[in-house]
C-alpha cells in the first residue's frame, strides 16, 4: 500500500487510513502527510520532500540534455 501524498510504501499495521465523504479511501505514512494534504491543501507534486516532485524534476533534467 502507498502513501496518497509521498507515494512512500507503508507497512502492514501501520499509517492512518482517511475515509471522504464521497467514499474516496486516503493512506497516509505519517501525521505529516495527513496534514499537508487535508489541512494546508498542498500539492504533493509542489512539495520537495514527495517521490512525486522528484520523478517530476528527475524527468524535466532528463530531458533538457
Amino acid at each position: 500500500m502507498k502513501c496518497s501524498f509521498c507515494e512512500n510504501i507503508i507497512e502492514k499495521g501501520t499509517g492512518i487510513i482517511f475515509a471522504k465523504k464521497d467514499g474516496k479511501i486516503l493512506n497516509f505514512c505519517s501525521s505529516k502527510c495527513e496534514k499537508n494534504l487535508l489541512k494546508l491543501g498542498r500539492i504533493p507534486r509542489r512539495v520537495k520532500w514527495t517521490e512525486t516532485y522528484q520523478k517530476l524534476k528527475k524527468k524535466k533534467k532528463g530531458g533538457e540534455k
